[in-house]
Formats: C-alpha cells, structure tokens, sequence
C-alpha cells in the first residue's frame, strides 16, 4: 500500500492528523488506540498497514465519503 493511500484511507475513516517530523499520528473519538505511520520511501510499513486493518475490524469502521 501506498503511503499517501494509507493517509488517505485513515483520513476517509474519520481520524483526524498531527505530524510531528516523519511521523504522522491518527487519532479520532471512540477509537483508544493512536495509528502513529511513518513512509518506507513511498509505501507504508507492512506492520502499520496491518495495524490499520486490525482497528478498521475492531471498531467497524466505514469509509466517510459524504
């Protein structure tokens, strides 16, 4: 996955962004945990990728495309 896809996705799902050097951090209400990513040259870390897949099941979040 891309990183900006990552960006992109995490930003559709609601949570909102701070950056603070390469580090990009995700929070939104409701949800405990951070999503701190950081890019691999152009493409997300594995790891984050799956980390974001796990909170997305977790919580049931959907994309908001409105």
């Amino acid at each position: 996955m891309l990183f900006s896809e990552a960006v992109s996705l995490l930003q559709r799902l609601g949570f909102s962004l701070r950056i603070k050097g390469s580090h990009h951090i995700f929070f939104r209400e409701g949800v405990k945990e951070l999503i701190n990513i950081q890019p691999d040259g152009s493409k997300a870390k594995p790891y984050q990728v799956k980390q974001i897949r796990d909170l997305i099941v977790k919580y049931q979040l959907e994309v908001n495309d409105a």
